[in-house]
């Protein structure tokens, strides 16, 4: 049968059947694994189709599956070849450290033991020398016990293991009698110490060391292990040494160390039978060995602990211990080292092995179970990835659905966010306004009151709604900032307008300042921004009932350069000190009350007012960035944040305590906004706190420079320019206080007016009576206006300071002086009648401080209502009146109760209204020509919502236009203005989502229900020209 190999193996690498191939023997043969192939014959028949499928499935999951685990049993087989050989390695290693190092340590035992005795042998050596010298080579003998035991007591330090030495005289049996006489003593029985028996031959103690004194007169050779000792001593002419037995005295093991001593010195061949002859006694030492061996290793002592045994093997077959436990302890290691004492008789060993059993290979553990745990991983990550492979299409099938899903859940969620917006808004529309326009009707004063609390709950309301809705969108993400021209101290000025009733009443004071390093115009989300600082003030507001709070605007790089030391003992010198009177205690902030640093106090205000100025001669010239990072504070004197609480102040619908929101009110939700929106504008908010001193909140924002002009740029800000009639205008600020007075300073700066401050009153009447005009008899030259703070040097201080300066003007003959103007928190009836009799005009100018408001302030007490001091006509503050006098306006709702209150809004202030029900009646009522000059338009509408309404409206004016383009160009009479009618939408939904499908769709604003006057005005002068109305 002749297959096509070759055809079969190329279809079936390009078909991706097979993984790998493999070469054959023979060069050039290609060869691939069988069950990946069907051999397609010439004889052979193709299998079916269903066939060919359903094998090629069980081929690659069966013969898969079984490759894996081949390849995961034999890889695990190597891995454990592997890790035995490297156990077997590295535990050889660890072995034979163990044997080296016992070895080692027993050799060296061994040698320095055999040194020890060696010494002490020479030593006894030399004193049976000195024996036979001085005691049998001289007549008559030169020593005697005395000589004897006196020389070897100070010799005893070269005999340092020895208990004592003895020498003892070779007595025959015929020579006992005379011995004894001259000795004075009997020869005794060394075991019964009773008198010896009769005996050929006698060898009693002579001499004796005094440790062993009671050794003399016994006779040596009625012991067994002595006598044996004495006979092979003589024979050899060496020293010999006994088996180990008891001493007598210590009771430990030891050996006795015998020589002879020859009458006269014998040739080194001499035969046993002439030494013998020649033997006149004997000179022994007995040998504490256990002492010995002991000491012994006690200088040898090593970290690693040995058990040594010391063996007397003469007979082998019962060895005899010398020293160290008797007990045969089986040791996994050990080591026998040979002992040479000198005696060739004697043969000795020592035993040691180590007194622990070998600790077990952990490095040879450790790297074959490392080996083992690796291949264990590969292994299992080989097998799983099999089956990860599997997973991981199936998981990104799950993942793709339940992204479905997610996405779906999410448009579901803002939906659900702007509906429930608007159902709950458009209602609540109809209640504010319907109270609005109930109040403006005839109350008597509880009526009024109780509207007023009606309106402020539904405030309060919206309010909760608002901040719901925001935090729901800051939690999904969907949050969006815009990046439009705002002026920032215009929105600080409306801020600090709606706080200003509250301030007044508590009697606290507000006020805002801003460098003028800061640029007028910055691009950024200015609803944002103001809401930010609006819960920052609002906090303060509530939680302040003494004091001040104080917005402060600088660049960051100039409160980064100014360097603010000492914050710690700042606070701790007036905060440890504070007293409980807190309106006796002054310092340099704002209204005087201690704050929680020094960040506002008047060292820290000025250093940031001169580096400001520098630094705004410099910048003039130079390229500016495009960011502006701004650093802003909120500083008031109130309760401050308990310690438990600071923790959890920026959590959502946390507050101090459960106490918080039934004392001040609030859901504890604005503190968390306000630092999602901080951060979304790359900045960070921080607070400093202490209670019952204050709380400082500080912020830094990223915002974008505008680079567009003021005047020409059509995306400018809503801007309400300030009267110009006071450029050129003098004036002095008189305050004892400086940061107070500067912030004063600033306000009127706005206007135009040429301004300097004064802090204290002597140098205040002084400066005023330096510009002196004598022939015109005015003093301060062309000085305009003097403003004076109500409480300048304390409670209500200032009041009397007319009266002061026209005593001095009086004395000095000057009758002219300049408008008095009174600045004040809150002021009295008594008190305004005080400042009118000292000298003040009528108008006083209330805080919070704003430049719209001082501008109108000044135009009455100055009389400049209508022309100014240059002829120049003032224009009046423009309002809602007099942008909505007489104009048609088109309010679209299907909701007639919102009809109602849109109607009643706009006609209040003179517009002509007229109402649609539907998107389809306000296009039909909005065809061109048509006579409205603005549409109010809601968007939730049935049938046709506000979007769809207001494309068709634009198609059709666009139409429009286009057929009037037409006939001018056909008639060549001048085209008439486009027809293009403002389309603002009233909306409930407060989505960016919403805001931008309202300007796709041709819308040209909105305003969100309940709409208020000033977003109402925002909305529509941007439209509408103002006019005069009387």
């Amino acid at each position: 049968m002749n297959c096509s190999v070759d055809g079969n193996v190329k279809s079936a690498l390009l078909n991706g059947t097979i993984g790998n191939a493999i070469h054959l023997a023979g060069p050039g043969q290609l060869a691939v694994k069988w069950w990946g192939l069907y051999d397609n014959c010439a004889n052979s028949q193709p299998p079916p189709a269903a066939k060919v499928k359903y094998w090629g499935t069980w081929n690659v999951k069966y013969w898969g599956t079984w490759n894996m685990m081949t390849l995961v049993w034999l890889f695990a087989m190597s891995g454990m070849i592997v890790a035995c050989i490297i156990y077997h390695i590295f535990s050889s290693e660890h072995y034979r450290h163990f044997e080296d190092m016992l070895v080692n340590m027993c050799d060296e035992r061994a040698r320095m033991l055999q040194q020890q005795f060696g010494v002490s042998m020479n030593h006894v050596h030399a004193l049976a020398i000195l024996v036979s010298t001085f005691h049998l080579g001289k007549k008559p003998s030169a020593l005697d016990q005395k000589s004897f035991a006196e020389y070897t007591a100070r010799t005893s330090f070269e005999r340092p293991l020895m208990t004592g030495v003895a020498y003892a005289q070779k007595i025959l049996h015929s020579e006992r009698e005379v011995f004894e006489k001259e000795h004075g003593w009997t020869i005794k029985n060394m075991h019964s110490k009773d008198l010896n028996p009769i005996q050929d031959e006698y060898v009693p103690t002579v001499f004796a060391q005094d440790t062993i004194g009671y050794l003399i007169s016994l006779d040596m050779m009625s012991g067994e292990e002595d006598r044996e000792n004495i006979l092979r001593a003589r024979a050899s002419g060496k020293g010999v040494l006994t088996s180990p037995f008891k001493l007598l005295e210590s009771n430990h093991l030891g050996v006795v160390l015998t020589f002879a001593v020859y009458e006269k010195e014998l040739p080194a061949d001499a035969t046993v039978e002439e030494r013998i002859e020649a033997a006149a006694g004997y000179l022994g030492g007995a040998f504490d060995v256990e002492s010995l061996v002991e000491n012994l290793l006690c200088q040898l002592a090593q970290n690693e602990a040995i058990i040594v045994n010391v063996y007397d093997i003469t007979n082998s077959s019962r060895p005899l211990i010398m020293y160290g436990p008797d007990t045969s302890t089986v040791s996994t290691l050990s080591r026998v080292s040979p002992l040479d004492f000198g005696d060739p008789f004697r043969k000795h060993e020592m035993h040691c092995r180590l007194a622990r059993e070998i600790p077990l290979p952990k490095l040879a553990i450790g790297f074959a179970s490392g080996v083992l745990a690796l291949v264990a991983l590969i292994c299992y990550m080989v097998y799983n990835a099999h089956i990860h492979v599997k997973k991981v299409v199936e998981d990104y099938r799950k993942m793709e659905e339940l992204k479905k899903r997610a996405e779906a859940a999410d448009i579901a969620k803002s939906q659900f966010l702007a509906t429930v917006s608007h159902e709950i808004r458009t209602p609540m529309n109809g209640v504010l306004g319907m109270l609005r326009m109930l109040m403006d009707t005839e109350l008597d004063a509880t009526q009024q009151d109780f509207a007023r609390t009606a309106q402020a709950s539904g405030r309060s309301l919206i309010t909760l709604i608002n901040e719901v809705l925001d935090q729901a969108k800051i939690e999904s993400g969907r949050i969006e900032l815009e990046a439009v021209p705002f002026d920032l101290r215009a929105i600080l000025d409306d801020i600090v307008s709606l706080f200003s009733g509250k301030t007044r009443d508590k009697g606290i004071e507000l006020a805002v300042f801003v460098s003028e390093r800061v640029p007028e115009i910055l691009i950024g989300d200015p609803g944002r921004f103001r809401q930010v600082i609006t819960n920052l003030v609002g906090n303060s507001v509530k939680f302040t009932e003494r004091g001040h709070i104080f917005v402060c605007v600088h660049l960051w790089d100039d409160v980064e350069s100014v360097q603010v030391g000492n914050k710690e003992s700042f606070s701790k010198e007036f905060t440890e000190a504070w007293p409980k009177n807190y309106s006796m205690v002054s310092c340099n902030t704002f209204s005087g009350f201690v704050a929680i640093n020094n960040q506002n106090s008047w060292d820290t205000f000025k250093l940031l007012l001169e580096n400001g100025s520098s630094k705004q001669m410099t910048s003039n010239s130079l390229n500016v960035s495009d960011t502006v990072k701004l650093f802003l504070s909120v500083e008031d004197t109130g309760v401050g944040i308990p310690l438990q609480a600071q923790q959890r102040i920026f959590m959502p619908f946390m507050q101090a305590d459960s106490s918080t929101s039934r004392t001040y009110g609030g859901t504890g939700i604005g503190l968390s906004i306000s630092k999602c929106l901080v951060e979304l504008m790359n900045g960070e908010l921080k607070f400093e706190t202490k209670e019952d001193v204050g709380t400082t909140f500080t912020c830094t924002v990223v915002l974008k420079r505008w680079h567009g002009s003021i005047f020409s740029d059509t995306k400018r800000p809503p801007n309400n320019p300030l009267p110009s009639s006071f450029k050129g205008m003098k004036a002095v600020i008189v305050d004892g206080r400086p940061v107070r007075s500067e912030v004063t300073k600033y306000h009127v700066q706005r206007l135009g007016v040429e301004v300097k401050t004064v802090y204290d009153c002597k140098q205040a009447l002084q400066q005023l009576l330096e510009g002196t005009d004598c022939s015109h008899s005015s003093a301060t030259g062309n000085l305009d206006m003097v403003l004076v703070d109500k409480d300048a040097w304390g409670v209500s201080t200032g009041l009397s300071f007319p009266f002061l300066l026209k005593e001095v003007c009086q004395r000095k003959g000057i009758r002219k002086l300049p408008k008095m103007i009174l600045l004040a928190t809150s002021i009295t009836g008594v008190e305004s009648e005080k400042s009118k009799a000292m000298g003040y005009l009528d108008t006083v100018v209330m805080k919070p401080l704003r430049a719209s408001m001082i501008a109108a302030c000044l135009q009455r007490a100055l009389g400049i209502g209508s022309k100014g001091p240059q002829g120049r006509l003032l224009e009046e503050p423009p309002n809602l009146r007099n942008l909505l006098y007489g104009k048609r306006i088109l309010v679209v709702d299907d909701n007639r109760v919102n009809c109602r209150v849109a109607s009643g809004a706009l006609q209040k202030y003179g517009a002509h209204v007229e109402c649609a029900d539907s998107g389809k009646a306000a296009i039909a009522m909005l065809q061109p020509p048509h006579k409205f000059d603005a549409c109010f338009m809601d968007i939730q509408m049935p049938e046709m919502d506000g979007f769809e309404a207001t494309r068709q409206i634009r198609r059709t004016e666009q139409l429009h236009n286009e057929q009037d383009c037409k006939k001018a160009s056909d008639s060549l009479v001048q085209r008439g203005s486009e027809w293009h009618v403002p389309i603002l939408a009233m909306t409930a939904d407060v989505f960016q989502a919403t805001h931008e499908e309202c300007t796709r769709c041709g819308m040209d604003g909105y305003v969100s229900k309940p709409f208020e006057e000033e977003q109402l005005y925002r909305a529509v002068t941007q439209f509408f020209d103002s006019k005069m109305t009387s």
